[in-house]
């Protein structure tokens, strides 16, 4: 896995978990790794690796990089798996199965967002994964919700494109109203972007996915859950995506929840 910073990251739990469990003697190992060093480490790797996982800030300067990019992520405009086909240095296969990490969380808070309006909170790299998404569903709506509307320019491009209708709503207490889903693509630590969402009090009927896992639960999060409403948190998404990635890089489906189940350990233990 490379990225910058990486030592946060769960990814390493859930693959070992998916290789032990397939009776597989494989590594995977996270390097830290910034734009500069990507080129450069992709061409060393190439030759000893199936494939890479790959997060911020790489996943759009991969681009470039690559033989090939799947149609959804060249969308997207971000890959966070590579696979070496054949172990050639110039077959270099993108994807991003962060989509299908989205999928299964909305199918673990149980809902359907087809034809309904849904709110999306963030206009970065991960929205736009959720995008794709809900337009993989046949959603009726997207309302994005900014705390700077001019930010979500991208967004409603990719959204015009996916043929999903969408429109921008400053963060406010009102922002969420008439929606059916809300769906925050927010970093934890950027609680300020969701001030006031929640205010007065949050709806029990609105169910939240909020792509955050740890810290659990982010503030949003918590306001939900005190509300009743149905929450799930990002780790579903990232076991799913996790995954995906490895059937793309071993050509077995792994155990989901031996996955999940090493990725909440890992949780526990801190």
């Amino acid at each position: 896995m490379l990225g910058s910073p990486i030592g946060h990251s769960l990814s390493p739990v859930l693959h070992r978990a998916a290789y032990r469990e397939l009776g597989l003697d494989w590594e995977y190992e996270a390097i830290d790794c910034d734009v500069p060093a990507l080129a450069g480490t992709l061409g060393r790797l190439a030759g000893t690796h199936a494939g890479l996982s790959l997060t911020m800030p790489l996943k759009e300067a991969v681009l470039p990089l690559l033989a090939e990019v799947t149609s959804e992520a060249r969308d997207i405009g971000a890959v966070n798996t590579v696979v070496f086909a054949d172990g050639a240095l110039d077959r270099r296969l993108g994807y991003n199965t962060d989509v299908i990490g989205v999928l299964a969380a909305l199918e673990e808070l149980g809902i359907d967002p087809a034809g309904e309006p849904v709110g999306l909170l963030g206009a970065g790299g991960a929205a736009r994964a959720v995008l794709a998404a809900l337009a993989r569903r046949g959603v009726g709506e997207v309302v994005v919700v900014v705390r700077t509307p001019a930010r979500a320019a991208g967004l409603l491009d990719l959204a015009r494109r996916l043929g999903v209708a969408a429109q921008v709503r400053p963060c406010s207490p009102r922002a969420l109203v008439g929606v059916r889903l809300a769906i925050s693509a927010v970093p934890a630590t950027a609680a300020g972007t969701t001030e006031g969402l929640g205010s007065p009090s949050w709806p029990v009927d609105l169910p939240l996915f909020d792509l955050s896992y740890a810290p659990w639960p982010t503030p949003l999060a918590a306001i939900a859950l005190a509300a009743g409403a149905p929450v799930v948190g990002g780790l579903p998404m990232l076991v799913a995506q996790a995954a995906e990635q490895v059937r793309l890089m071993t050509g077995r489906r792994p155990p989901t929840d031996v996955m999940r189940s090493a990725g909440e350990a890992a949780l526990s233990a801190g």
